[in-house]
């Protein structure tokens, strides 16, 4: 990687860093300021902000490889998403607006009980620490790939960035960085995938050397079985996840909230198709790769196509996108601790203490993502720790609480018993029963068992609960009318918006600066960086009429 490249690096960090700062003043001096907006975030602003941070958590590494090495099912997986979706948005998302919650260990507590949410809130930050692990090897595999600095460097530096903004900026920060992210890769597909294709000789190349059965929706261990187990994954998990709930809790009505979801099933119905492109086609270039290497294939395209000074802003931007996660989940892990942890064992704490306790918990879990990073190639890769950790514990950890938002037959018994029974058995299936039994699950029945199971249990409860007569009475009724904006939180969008508008402007600079330089396709790059650069201005000057 030359010079230029690192620069371009450099700089969209403290683009992006410099963006996260800005809301050190804006995220308030009170729990709902800093881990909820205020609860009016604009719904295209969640929206976008929950496409990335679920889109990026493996796209580039995870489902490269799977790209690489199976070809069209990459996508076929991903459309599930999009039909999670679209589901979410028509009955899930706006249930969740209405219980006006600030996490949803909040809605355990009123929903089912103090010792529920104790038990769901130490099982949820134990699995978030490794999720977010495993969202940041990835970060630094990218990293890596290109610049060949060891990715345990790269963790530990990246890592602590992330913490800092968002311990500093809240949920602003969160949001707002996600959307410039997005706009960042949302460029480097329109420049990367033209490149890649011309780079092969066309598609009609591609598919004339692709092996056989690489178009296929199926194939290997991503059988139909898969992808409707997934896809049920998938909905309960993008429904059901505390960081994703927050999405729908912050905006300001149901209606606001469909949106959110109805958007993140639109992103997803055309975006598959486009990220999946440069693995898919890098499989006809270099047809070596095999086992972990398959991860660096989106890199090694990117590496092969784009010009010298396109590389480092790249980089950056698949290395942020992919960070979106984390920041979701530092957040609302550390708006867990201290609304439903520090918050109830110190009940007469100030407002303003408990942003700092939330500002400490958000530096302290960020270090222990770093350390969960960084053993995550001991785990087997990256491929197999995402996959075994949504097996094990999506559906037996978020569907129970979400089946509760939709029927009064449950109680906290048959909530935590389906969790705790259902993470029991996918347990041993997954580590006891190859050794005792020598009976090992394909991945596509260890993800069907993973589903069918909670299922099966809340269905039965539900039944055995009917017959006794077993109901919930609700406190006080929900209410669908949307909220009133209040001043303070209209004059934190119209903060918001400025920020990311200039932001979006800084991002136009640098690329119409890197495709001034560039060594081919300027064009193309000055082109897309005009568009940016456009935006932005636009952004800035309707915020400005707001104000």
């Amino acid at each position: 990687m030359s010079t230029i490249d690192i620069l371009a690096i450099v700089l969209f960090m403290v683009i992006v860093f410099m963006t996260g700062m800005a809301f050190s003043k804006a995220s308030g001096n009170n729990m709902k300021s800093f881990f909820a907006a205020d609860g009016a975030v604009p719904w295209w602003m969640n929206g976008l902000s929950l496409f990335m941070s679920f889109f990026s958590a493996g796209t580039f590494v995870v489902w490269g490889a799977i790209a690489y090495a199976d070809g069209l099912v990459s996508v076929s997986i991903q459309w599930t998403m999009c039909i999670a979706g679209i589901i979410i948005g028509i009955w899930i998302a706006p249930k969740w607006q209405k219980t006006k919650i600030l996490t949803v260990a909040e809605y355990i507590t009123k929903r089912l009980g103090l010792e529920i949410q104790k038990t769901y809130t130490l099982l949820f930050l134990g699995v978030s620490i490794f999720t977010a692990g495993g969202f940041l090897y990835p970060v630094a595999k990218i990293v890596e790939v290109w610049s060949g600095i060891p990715a345990a460097y790269s963790i530990i530096v990246i890592g602590a960035v992330m913490a800092i903004y968002t311990a500093v900026g809240g949920l602003w920060a969160v949001v707002v960085t996600g959307v410039l992210q997005f706009i960042v890769l949302l460029a480097a597909v329109i420049i990367v995938v033209p490149l890649s294709i011309e780079h092969v000789g066309g598609m009609s190349t591609f598919f004339g050397k692709v092996p056989e059965g690489f178009m296929n929706f199926t194939g290997g261990d991503y059988s139909w079985g898969f992808l409707l187990a997934f896809g049920l994954y998938n909905l309960f998990f993008i429904a059901g996840n505390w960081a994703f709930v927050q999405r729908y809790t912050t905006v300001s009505s149901p209606k606001e909230a469909k949106k959110v979801g109805w958007m993140f099933g639109a992103l997803y119905t055309i975006s598959p198709l486009l990220w999946m492109l440069p693995p898919m086609l890098y499989r006809v270039v270099d047809p070596s790769l095999s086992g972990l290497e398959s991860e660096e294939a989106y890199m090694l395209m990117c590496k092969t196509v784009l010009p010298v000074g396109m590389l480092g802003l790249i980089v950056g931007g698949m290395v942020f996108a992919t960070s979106s996660s984390i920041n979701t989940t530092l957040n609302i892990s550390a708006g867990v601790i201290t609304n439903d942890i520090y918050k109830r064992l110190f009940p007469h704490t100030s407002d303003l203490h408990l942003v700092k306790i939330g500002k400490l918990a958000t530096l302290a879990f960020g270090a222990l993502t770093i350390g969960i990073a960084l053993l995550v190639p001991l785990m087997g890769g990256i491929v197999n720790v995402i996959l075994t950790i949504a097996s094990l514990t999506g559906a037996a950890m978020f569907l129970p609480p979400l089946w509760t938002l939709f029927s009064k037959r449950q109680t906290g018994f048959s909530v935590l018993f389906t969790t705790i029974a259902s993470l029991v058995v996918n347990l041993f299936m997954k580590f006891i029963s190859p050794l005792l039994f020598d009976i090992t699950l394909s991945r596509a029945n260890e993800m069907i068992l993973g589903v069918a199971l909670p299922i099966a249990l809340l269905m039965v409860f539900e039944m055995v609960n009917k017959a006794k007569g077993v109901e919930y009475i609700e406190e006080t009724p929900q209410t669908s009318q949307e909220d009133e904006v209040s001043t303070e939180a209209a004059a934190a969008n119209i903060h918001g918006i400025k920020v990311m508008s200039w932001g979006i402007i800084a991002v136009g600079i640098l690329l119409s600066a890197l495709g001034a330089i560039a060594d081919s396709s300027k064009l193309m790059i000055i082109g897309v960086a005009s568009v940016i650069l456009l935006l932005g201005i636009v952004m800035l000057v309707r915020s400005k009429k707001n104000n």
